[in-house]
């Protein structure tokens, strides 16, 4: 997309960036971006980029200190287990 490019505002006031233009600045979900008025314009600009999560980063967040078994990590028991319960 070139520098006048259009776009539609949503019903909620929402506007996308264009995704060429997201590349080239980096602009990353939960990145800010600045808005203010000038004229009869709007400017838009780049406040702070937020680099992308990576599953890799999370790892070691969540502690367990007691003995670790295969068992305790399987969705399937637990969820039989709570089926079990309802009855």
């Amino acid at each position: 997309m070139g520098a006048r490019d259009v776009l539609t505002v949503s019903a909620k006031g929402q506007v996308v960036i264009p995704q060429s233009i997201r590349i080239e600045l980096g602009i990353t979900p939960g990145s800010e971006v600045e808005v203010r008025r000038e004229g009869t314009g709007v400017m838009i600009r780049l406040k702070n980029v937020r680099p992308v999560s990576k599953l890799v980063d999370g790892f070691g967040m969540l502690k367990y200190s007691g003995k670790k078994r295969l068992e305790d990590f399987d969705i399937g028991i637990e969820m039989r287990k709570h089926a079990t319960k309802r009855k």
